[in-house]
């Protein structure tokens, strides 16, 4: 099987929260974000508890390891979202973020960090967050879709995913940068990459009609097809409904495609069809995390790192 464990990471870290509320900070450009008038601010925060829970015992059930941190501030409203502010790579490499809001930049967290090095091999971190200062950003691999094995960075400029970072993270960890400009149907910029595509080893997912130029919407699927994938467009609806927000993992039987179920039950019976003959569907239910603007992908920071020997299972951080 080609690119075995590159594409696709069996491990990650994932953040449950305890007070999870939608980010009215991030509301203004975050057109996926949505408002729940009929729980209490409790009932919402109790509700994501759980649906972090059962997922991260998915996962584990599937094979995946997961290094599940605790979230027990309420100035972290997005810290389920961890793709954002960090990232590992191939080597022993690890980056950190720079953020677009205030609010997220309090998500970074020394003991993550901590841990990728006691249990994994890590020689470098490389700290991109001085450039908030500059209000310079980008946000992780919700900016960019890696492909990990055809060394392209994806990435819909938007006012989270700067030109100018990109590039010197392209730089640094040796990725061409693909940068397109993104809108939904209702020409609103998409303000992350991920939530249009999912690039796995065999498969990508892609909002195809959400890259506003014709030329370069030509060139993406070029890009992905030369290296061997197999494509699945999604609709500007299917994207709405998360279809696009989706990991390729690493688990007992094999990979596996992490969806959530709302993004699932958008795909038509023939796009699952294709899918299912490439890898098998793990459909996880978190309506009440969507509420926030990201599904399945964004709560999920891949480890790409070599484990180190004789570490005891990860049944906590």
């Amino acid at each position: 099987m080609r690119g075995f464990a590159v594409q696709a990471p069996s491990s990650v870290v994932m953040i449950r929260p305890h007070h999870f509320t939608p980010n009215p900070e991030t509301a203004a450009d975050n057109v996926f974000q949505t408002a729940d008038g009929l729980r209490t601010r409790g009932e919402i925060a109790e509700d994501a508890f759980d649906e972090v829970t059962r997922m991260a015992g998915r996962l584990r059930e599937a094979g995946v390891t997961v290094h599940l941190f605790e979230d027990e501030g309420s100035a972290t409203p997005d810290s389920v979202f961890p793709n954002n502010w960090f990232s590992t790579h191939a080597g022993g490499h690890v980056a950190i973020y720079p953020m677009f809001n205030v609010s997220r930049r309090r998500e970074r967290r020394i003991d993550v960090i901590e841990m990728l090095k006691a249990r994994y091999r890590v020689q470098d971190v490389i700290d991109y967050s001085g450039l908030e200062r500059d209000n310079v950003f980008l946000e992780g691999t919700g900016a960019m879709v890696l492909d990990h094995i055809g060394r392209i960075a994806y990435a819909a400029r938007s006012n989270r995913t700067n030109e100018v970072a990109l590039e010197r993270f392209c730089t640094h960890f040796n990725f061409e940068p693909m940068l397109f400009e993104a809108a939904d149907a209702q020409g609103r910029e998409i303000y992350h990459t991920n939530v249009i595509m999912c690039v796995g080893t065999d498969l990508a997912l892609v909002g195809l009609d959400t890259i506003v130029d014709p030329l370069r919407r030509a060139e993406v699927r070029t890009r992905l097809e030369e290296t061997g994938r197999v494509v699945v467009p999604l609709s500007h609806a299917q994207i709405a409904e998360f279809a696009g927000n989706a990991l390729e993992l690493q688990g007992h039987g094999g990979r596996l495609l992490a969806i959530s179920s709302r993004a699932l039950a958008s795909l038509t019976e023939e796009q699952r069809r294709v899918i299912g003959a490439i890898t098998p569907i793990l459909p996880i239910a978190i309506p009440t995390i969507e509420l926030a603007g990201g599904s399945v992908r964004c709560m999920l920071a891949g480890i790409h790192l070599a484990a180190r020997a004789s570490q005891p299972a990860a049944s906590a951080a």
